[in-house]
């Protein structure tokens, strides 16, 4: 297709050419000519001839907007505001309005929140404030900040909270454990079978027999001290060698010798003594008797307020969990420390092995026997490693 226009611009010539081979003269002109006589279609033809140069372009230009997600507008006064400044060659203000509140937020970091500022409760009300009291960007800063720190505190405390229930819950003891020592304790009195010899009298010569596996434990939970006896036992490869010395304290020595006298741990020995029981355990040869007693500083630091007197703004929950386990009772009871005095209190033993009450023995331990300890007193397995100082240290300890 051929376009001509006239110099005048009165006319126009299309010519459309049309070759065929099916067609038997080879081909075809067809000829249209177009006159414009009259000087009012000449401004038509100039009118639109620019429109059609122009409307391709808007038409890129509003794909291009509607993409961008501007199709939200539903007037043509919106539309306008939107293509206004991308027709004049301005640039987004986002950049600008984003400069800005940085700006105000450096501001306000520096600014204490007042104490009496009321802060919403929650993002609807502040939304809801703002649009009724009119802020300006410095004020809605500093209430945002404010509640962020509010809500920072209130983590923080929940934090604190709920170390202080794991804490309780671990150095409490369970109902059910309760009650099981006191039905043993009610057994013992009752049950002539529960309150017979442990070990019976001809085996009381093994309880210094260094030929034996020795085994020490140390522990007022009755159902942890038949978990660890009874995994030792199983896991042994010669049990009937194995002499279990079960060391607990005066309120739960009955319970103690109910459960082992009613339920033997056959072929294994089982001695079962109370801290009472033992004549070397004074105050003079233990000086933590005397401290826990008579200190009222001591009896308060690992008994009184956890939280009395504690800043917690100063602290972190992973400390205040550490000095926690650092303040529990339990490391000023005498069980945890009856560890120290092994080679008093069992004087004719020449090598023991002191086992916690958390554990469960998975394999025979009879090689620890073998071990050659160089003259050393006592041989130790580090079970807890960390940087934080109040992180106290199990350790599993051969006593020679």
């Amino acid at each position: 297709m051929q376009l001509h226009l006239s110099p005048s611009m009165k006319s126009i010539t299309i010519l459309a050419a049309n070759n065929s081979h099916n067609n038997n003269n080879g081909s075809f002109i067809d000829f249209m000519k177009i006159k414009i006589a009259a000087a009012r279609s000449r401004t038509l033809f100039h009118t639109i001839l620019v429109l059609a140069f122009l409307l391709p372009f808007v038409f890129i230009l509003t794909a291009v907007v509607t993409l961008e997600g501007v199709n939200n507008c539903h007037s043509f006064d919106c539309l306008g505001r939107r293509l206004g400044p991308k027709l004049l060659g301005r640039g987004d203000d986002s950049g600008r309005l984003v400069s800005d509140l940085y700006k105000t937020l450096n501001q306000v970091n520096s600014i204490e929140v007042p104490d009496d500022l009321k802060l919403p409760d929650n993002f609807t009300q502040l939304v809801s404030d703002m649009k009724i009291n009119n802020y300006d960007a410095k004020e809605f800063a500093v209430i945002l900040k404010g509640m962020m720190q509010r809500s920072e505190k209130e983590i923080r405390e929940s934090k604190f909270a709920e170390l202080m229930n794991k804490h309780f819950a671990a150095s409490s003891v369970p109902k059910g454990i309760h009650c099981l020592s006191l039905r043993l304790t009610d057994e013992y009195s009752s049950n002539a079978h529960a309150r017979r010899q442990l070990p019976s009298p001809e085996l009381l010569p093994i309880l210094s027999d260094n030929s034996y596996y020795h085994y020490i434990l140390s522990t007022d939970n009755i159902l942890a001290a038949s978990v660890v006896v009874t995994s030792a036992i199983r896991s042994s490869l010669t049990p009937e060698r194995i002499v279990f010395h079960v060391i607990t304290d005066k309120k739960t020595y009955a319970g103690m010798h109910s459960w082992f006298a009613l339920n033997p741990a056959s072929p294994a020995i089982i001695e079962v003594k109370g801290i009472h029981q033992f004549d070397w355990l004074t105050r003079d040869n233990v000086p933590v008797l005397e401290a826990v007693e008579s200190h009222y500083g001591v009896r308060n630091y690992y008994h009184g307020n956890r939280l009395a007197g504690a800043n917690l703004s100063d602290t972190t929950p992973r400390s205040f969990a550490s000095k926690l386990q650092a303040r529990s009772p339990k490391y000023i009871s005498l069980l945890n420390h009856i560890r120290i005095y092994l080679p008093e209190l069992f004087p004719n033993l020449d090598k023991v092995v002191f086992l916690d009450d958390d554990i469960v023995i998975q394999r025979d331990l009879s090689p620890l026997w073998e071990i050659d300890l160089g003259g050393k007193v006592n041989g130790a397995v580090e079970t807890c490693k960390g940087e934080d100082t109040w992180i106290q240290k199990n350790v599993l300890g051969l006593m020679g």
